[in-house]
């Protein structure tokens, strides 16, 4: 793999990452509920989600998957349904009065909980699987050995998306100060909640070649 390849695989990881969409969500939330330190937990199960789909890709099973519109189905309803169910989970989540807020707003999920949330939302994204069975074998030099080229564009993309990723969960978590009393984190939890699941209700549309 050349240096110039390898760099338009990075310019590519950094226009993925900070565009919009469900991990970016999921990592403002987490980092304005739970704090940075705690929503890192969330991030780097969002990159295992990741190397998993790009592993997939680079095996060739994502091509298999494309293929099929039952498989491709199925992981795009279940990945819709999880996104929703997440959103709606915030969106119902229950907030205590007065002095409790700070309380309540310090219990955070257990690691592991973390840990599978962020893993999933990536793992079971169809949007995820079509960008690296599309762009994936643009970056691969034929001719050389697979593996070690995707390890490096793995590494790659896993050091963006997690810098970026807390990046967001950074700039969102400056703003706890905003969100102290019972009605703020209701409101912030309804905003999550209803990104989450717009997120989760526009992967129904998406298709197999897209």
């Amino acid at each position: 793999m050349s240096f110039a390849t390898w760099l338009g695989f990075a310019i590519s990881a950094i226009i993925i990452a900070l565009s919009p969409g469900s991990g970016a969500v999921l990592s403002m939330s987490h980092g304005l509920s739970y704090g940075v330190k705690k929503a890192s937990a969330t991030v780097i199960g969002l990159q295992l989600g990741l190397l998993l789909v790009l592993f997939i890709a680079g095996a060739g099973v994502g091509s298999l998957l494309l293929a099929s519109e039952v498989a491709f189905n199925i992981v795009k309803t279940v990945g819709a349904l999880y996104l929703i169910y997440l959103g709606l989970s915030q969106w119902r989540a229950k907030v205590k009065e007065g002095a409790e807020v700070a309380v309540a707003r310090a219990a955070a999920p257990s690691v592991k909980r973390r840990l599978l949330t962020g893993f999933l939302t990536n793992a079971t994204n169809p949007k995820g699987i079509i960008f690296m069975v599309a762009v994936l074998p643009q970056f691969i030099t034929q001719g050389e050995p697979v593996l070690p080229q995707l390890l490096i564009l793995a590494a790659t993309m896993v050091a963006i998306d997690m810098t970026v990723m807390h990046g967001y969960a950074f700039l969102a978590s400056t703003m706890q100060g905003y969100f102290r009393d019972a009605r703020a984190m209701r409101l912030q939890n309804r905003v999550f909640g209803g990104l989450l699941m717009g997120v989760g209700a526009a992967l129904f549309f998406v298709k197999r070649n897209a």
